[in-house]
């Protein structure tokens, strides 16, 4: 038999027990809108029987645990998604940038981050306009070399070489912007390693003291979903409660320890990448924001950089390779119409824009008003190039913006696809680890009237405590 005094502790004990589902109840209401957080449930146990001359008899129940409520297979799912919305988010970020950094250039008309479909069309002072303007210029000398016309060539040609050098410039800064942005999230990713490791060591260390370190796995599981978003990630997690990292096939966490770091080096030609820090292992990362900044650089944009560059080439070498065997209006020879190799240095020859008469397009130096050669520099607006895959030059130009649109609206899709998997896995999460706050309500009247129960089973041994104790000194 218990007797009083051990039916007392047994009530003593369950007022501990149901106070402690009070306490937890109030954390669960108190992080209700706390980012990460995970609901906590007391675990109550029945005590263990003690054995009586009538057989078992029960001592109560006690607190034995307060757990979370979580799905570490779901948490996987949520850091594998994570990396697959880091990566074309970033991807989206940066040709959304390009587009609207670039619009001006490309087609001299503003346009939006979602009417990427109709990528051909170009109006206004766009670079295809001005293509077109350079070679109408040349067609009106065909019928008059008069200094008006002549000087319109030349300033078609100016306009052209700028919008060109603009390009240029704009896609060299968005590089270097791009750069700036994977450094950036090197470094996020460097801190978060490091708070990884810490809460790994705080959770040991409670979990090791039997204390709890619920609301530290919350934090250390922020932590990771956060990283995940700047690259894939592989955890395990070993006996003790400790989360181990890797990162592209380098283990940078395990247990409290950072084993190593990031750092973005220069393969040597500007566009960096990723390695760590102390091994100078080069990682190929397969997800997250880091990997789609450098797709996006190293994909689409280098590719655009390389095509207005063939572009640029192949205009200076087809209409200089036509004016270059020409004479000016003198008979003179000598001066190129275009300088420069690429996008970035193309001009005008500054000879031609300081006396446009220069301009060589007669071929012969004695037939007074012979333009034929404006007519050959005209018609290259229609000639198929070889080293523009058998395109026209605006052509060429038109199928090189499309690339640009075409790669932004996948992202653009890409991004929708992922925020509609990333709410379907927060709604999943929020189900199993999410705090309801009328569930919560009843679980606290229950414990409340449990409790109250409890304390009339005290008042009640109480009375009896005394009953007995006046039967003695009666």
């Amino acid at each position: 038999m218990l007797g009083l005094f051990g039916t007392l502790n047994l009530a003593s004990r369950s007022l501990q027990a149901q106070m402690t589902g009070v306490e937890v109840t109030g954390q669960n209401l108190a992080n209700v809108n706390t980012t990460g957080y995970s609901r906590q449930t007391v675990q109550i146990t029945a005590s263990p029987d003690a054995m009586t001359s009538i057989g078992p008899e029960g001592t109560g129940a006690d607190a034995t645990s307060i757990q979370q409520a979580v799905s570490s297979l779901l948490n996987g799912q949520i850091q594998s998604q994570n990396s697959t919305s880091g990566y074309w988010n970033s991807q989206q970020t940066a040709l959304q940038s390009a587009q609207d950094g670039l619009d001006e250039f490309l087609s001299g008309s503003a346009a939006s981050s979602t009417s990427s479909t109709d990528s051909t069309a170009t109006t206004g002072t766009g670079l295809s306009t001005q293509l077109s303007g350079l070679f109408s210029a040349f067609s009106a000398l065909t019928s008059s070399d008069a200094e008006g016309n002549q000087q319109a060539a030349v300033s078609a040609g100016q306009s052209l070489a700028t919008t060109f050098n603009n390009i240029s410039s704009q896609l060299n800064s968005l590089n270097g912007s791009l750069n700036s942005s994977l450094t950036s999230d090197v470094t996020s990713a460097n801190q978060l390693l490091t708070q990884i490791a810490t809460l790994n060591s705080q959770i040991t260390t409670a979990q090791y003291s039997g204390g709890n370190a619920n609301d530290l796995s919350d934090e250390r599981q922020q932590d990771l979903e956060n990283l995940s978003q700047l690259t894939n990630i592989t955890t395990s997690t070993g006996s003790n409660g400790a989360v181990n990292v890797t990162i592209g096939g380098q283990t940078l966490v395990s247990g409290n320890t950072v084993n190593d770091t990031l750092q973005t080096y220069d393969p040597g030609n500007g566009n960096l990448l990723v390695q760590t820090a102390a091994g100078g292992v080069n990682l190929t990362l397969t997800g997250g924001s880091m990997q789609g900044t450098i797709d996006a650089r190293d994909g689409t944009l280098a590719t655009m950089q390389s095509n207005l560059n063939s572009l640029a080439n192949t205009l200076i070498t087809q209409v200089n390779g036509v004016l270059d065997n020409g004479y000016n209006s003198t008979g003179g020879t000598g001066n190129s119409f275009f300088t420069g190799t690429g996008s970035s240095n193309i001009g005008v020859n500054s000879a031609l824009v300081n006396n446009p008469s220069l301009l060589q397009i007669s071929s012969s130096p004695t037939v007074t008003g012979d333009t034929s050669l404006a007519l050959q520099v005209s018609q290259l607006s229609t000639t198929a190039q070889a080293g523009l895959n058998n395109q026209t030059l605006s052509g060429s130009y038109d199928s090189t913006v499309a690339g640009l649109g075409n790669a932004l609206s996948t992202a653009n899709t890409q991004v929708t696809n992922q925020t509609a998997v990333t709410n379907m896995l927060a709604t999943q999460s929020s189900s199993i680890s999410g705090v309801n706050i009328d569930q919560e309500m009843t679980n606290m009247m229950t414990y409340q009237q449990a409790y109250q129960a409890s304390a009339q089973l005290v008042t009640t041994v109480n009375t009896m405590l005394g009953d007995t104790l006046a039967m003695k000194t009666s």
